[in-house]
């Protein structure tokens, strides 16, 4: 992949989210559309987005009974996303069957713990350990279900990347250095989780909230 950075498209508006997709689209390598896009826009955004000629992830983080989750998944066909995600907390069941179900050539990945969620958030869930533990857990089940890999912060992708050496592995949550955190709190930036192993970049408000979107998508990209 010669560009790893998927920008996050999440807009309300799919005119605006357009707009940006075509003002950036020299500078990422893909489209993150999110629950937000598709409950809005449906497939008919995820078309309009696809039309602009990069690869598109569609970040639904599946979580339901495997009948279900294979059920929207082939729902799905019609877009042809690269990458689709389904949350690992699911269980083995369900990630069998939503990979089984998938569109030839789509990638299958597991959320493993979400970056807006630190360990104190973890405890209050019910789960024992600490997020390394919680993350390195459920990247084991993915691979055991045989996913083409996992969605974790770049704290956590090192290790992942060690344990599995050909998984696919999404890292979100990142910012440049000096930038706001915003919700996010587990965080690196692009080149560190890059250097660790990632596969692809997810990076959203940095570019999308920036006073010149295009030029804060070639200062990541210069980086990298």
């Amino acid at each position: 992949m010669s560009n790893p950075v998927y920008l996050a498209l999440d807009l309300p508006n799919l005119d605006a989210a357009k707009a940006l997709a075509e003002r950036v689209k020299s500078h990422v390598g893909g489209f993150k559309l999110g629950l937000e896009f598709f409950c809005a826009h449906g497939h008919h955004g995820v078309h309009e987005i696809a039309q602009i000629g990069l690869p598109i992830f569609l970040d639904l983080k599946l979580h339901d009974i495997p009948n279900t989750v294979a059920a929207a998944m082939h729902a799905i066909h019609v877009s042809e996303p690269a990458i689709v995600t389904v949350h690992a907390s699911g269980g083995r069941a369900m990630m069998e069957d939503a990979k089984a179900a998938a569109p030839n050539g789509t990638k299958i990945v597991a959320v493993t713990m979400l970056t807006s969620l630190d360990e104190r958030d973890l405890t209050r869930t019910g789960v024992d350990g600490n997020a390394h533990d919680q993350v390195m857990r459920l990247a084991e089940l993915a691979q055991d279900a045989g996913l083409d890999g996992v969605v974790c912060s770049g704290q956590e992708v090192r290790a992942v990347h060690k344990r599995w050496k050909d998984g696919f592995f999404v890292v979100p949550g990142l910012r440049p250095a000096g930038s706001a955190t915003g919700d996010q709190k587990r965080v690196v930036t692009p080149r560190q989780a890059r250097d660790d192993g990632a596969s692809v970049l997810v990076i959203g408000r940095p570019i999308s909230r920036a006073d010149d979107p295009v030029q804060a998508a070639r200062d990541i990209e210069a980086t990298l």
